[in-house]
C-alpha cells in the first residue's frame, strides 16, 4: 500500500518536527498519529487548518514544554522501589512493565502514563535499572527504577552492595580467603 502524507501537529521522534509534511505507512498513521492527534492528513483543508492555526499550536506546545522541564527539575534524580517476588538467582516470578514503574511513580510524586515510560522489553531481574520518561517530546528524564525482594534488598541495592546469589558468593570467597571464626577459635594458639 502506498504511503500516505500527513502533518505533524508536533515533535513525533524519528520522524519530524511540528509543521513538517512527511511521508507515513497508512496503519502508522490510522493507528497512531491520527488518534492521539499527533498529525493531520495533508489535505487542502487540513493545510489551511494548520497554517490558521500554527501559531496558537507553537504556543501551547511551548507552554507544555515550560511545564515539563519544570516539573523535570522538581522530580530530578528519583528513585521508584519495586518490591517482587524472585527465585535465589535473582529472576524475577513475573516481570516489571511500564505500568508498574508508572504506578510507582505516581507513588514518588511524578504523576506519569504507562505511555509515558519508555522500556524497550519488560524488566525480568533484580537490580537497579535507568528507565526514561517521556513528559513531552522533548523533554525526557531518567528515573532510576530499583526492583529487589525485600526494603533492606533495595537500600542494600541503592548503597551498591552485592545482594542475592552474587552476595553469598563473595561472602564464600571471603571465608575461603580468610577462614572462619570456628576454625579460628579451634587453633592452637602459637
Amino acid at each position: 500500500m502506498a504511503a500516505i502524507e500527513v502533518i505533524l501537529l508536533q515533535r513525533v521522534p524519528k520522524l519530524g518536527q511540528m509543521g513538517d509534511r512527511v511521508r507515513v505507512k497508512p496503519g502508522y498513521a490510522r493507528n497512531f498519529l491520527l488518534p492521539q492527534k499527533k498529525a493531520l492528513r495533508a489535505t487542502k483543508e487540513n493545510s489551511a487548518r494548520f497554517a490558521e492555526e500554527r501559531i496558537h499550536l507553537e504556543a501551547q506546545n511551548l507552554k507544555r514544554r515550560e511545564e515539563a522541564e519544570r516539573v523535570a527539575e522538581r522530580v530530578h534524580g528519583l528513585t521508584v522501589t519495586l518490591i517482587r517476588q524472585a527465585g535465589d538467582s535473582g529472576s524475577l516470578y513475573g516481570s516489571v512493565s511500564s505500568r508498574d514503574i508508572a504506578d510507582g511513580a505516581t507513588e514518588g510524586g511524578l504523576a506519569v502514563d504507562r505511555n509515558q515510560v519508555e522500556l524497550d522489553h519488560p524488566i525480568k531481574t533484580l537490580g537497579v535499572r535507568q528507565v526514561r520518561v517521556v513528559l513531552h517530546p522533548e523533554v525526557v528524564i531518567k528515573v532510576t527504577v530499583n526492583i529487589a525482594r525485600s526494603v533492606e534488598e533495595a537500600e542494600k541495592q541503592i548503597r551498591g552492595e552485592a545482594v542475592g546469589r552474587a552476595a553469598e558468593e563473595e561472602n564464600d570467597v571471603a571465608a575461603d580467603i580468610f577462614g572462619t571464626e570456628e576454625e579460628d577459635a579451634a587453633a592452637p594458639a602459637a
